[in-house]
């Protein structure tokens, strides 16, 4: 139903870039990189076990992005956690978004705000139960029970409440509202991407300038 992802490759939309790359090639050796800096390294030590390898994953990943996209040295790049969880990068005048599942692992940068998400196809019946809490009743006709469809849909809201620095607790993702899915359009001046990447569905959200600002 959507165009698909090379994995690596970088995709650049509407003044973002975006890579998704398989998680199985990357895991290996992202928590050992050398392009970890020391305040990085810092922050993984401090995690549980089990989150280490994606976070180290995710980092990686997005500091190469960042160094294909400016040509600063991965080593360079810095992303820390704000307050609020989301993650900061030390290149001006960019900011940046990470996602992750179990299979894959997606960032992507932009000038403004950004958001992405990566949802497996698999987990379709588990957005149906949540269904309730994240989507209007028309959004949930959008979706309808497709699992390509459903996995997009929890994407995009993922994504736009992303670029927003808003979690999916609460009232934040009925703040957004999508419109369609094929083209993918949402409310308040956001702009959506929804691609394929292997069994996942990745959906990339551009905000206005003045959202993700607090």
């Amino acid at each position: 139903m959507f165009p698909s992802l090379a994995p690596g490759r970088v995709h650049r939309w509407g003044g973002a870039a975006l890579v998704v790359a398989r998680r199985a090639d990357l895991d290996r050796f992202a928590a050992r990189s050398p392009l970890l800096t020391p305040a990085e390294r810092h922050v993984l030590d401090g995690l549980p076990a089990r989150r280490r390898a994606e976070w180290a994953t995710a980092r990686v990943l997005a500091k190469e992005l960042v160094a294909r996209v400016t040509g600063e040295r991965a080593g360079d790049v810095q992303i820390l956690p704000r307050a609020d969880g989301s993650p900061r990068l030390s290149v001006p005048g960019l900011r940046i978004s990470l996602s992750h599942t179990a299979a894959h692992v997606a960032a992507a940068t932009a000038p403004g705000p950004v958001g992405v998400d990566v949802c497996e196809t698999s987990c379709a019946p588990a957005v149906l139960r949540a269904a309730d809490h994240v989507l209007h009743p028309e959004e949930r006709r959008i979706a309808g029970t497709d699992p390509e469809r459903l996995a997009a849909a929890w994407a995009l809201k993922e994504a736009a409440v992303k670029a927003d620095r808003r979690g999916l607790s609460g009232e934040a993702p009925r703040r957004v509202r999508i419109l369609g899915l094929a083209p993918p359009l949402l409310d308040g001046g956001r702009r959506a991407l929804v691609r394929t990447a292997g069994t996942a569905a990745v959906a990339l959200v551009l905000a206005p300038p003045t959202a993700g600002t607090r």
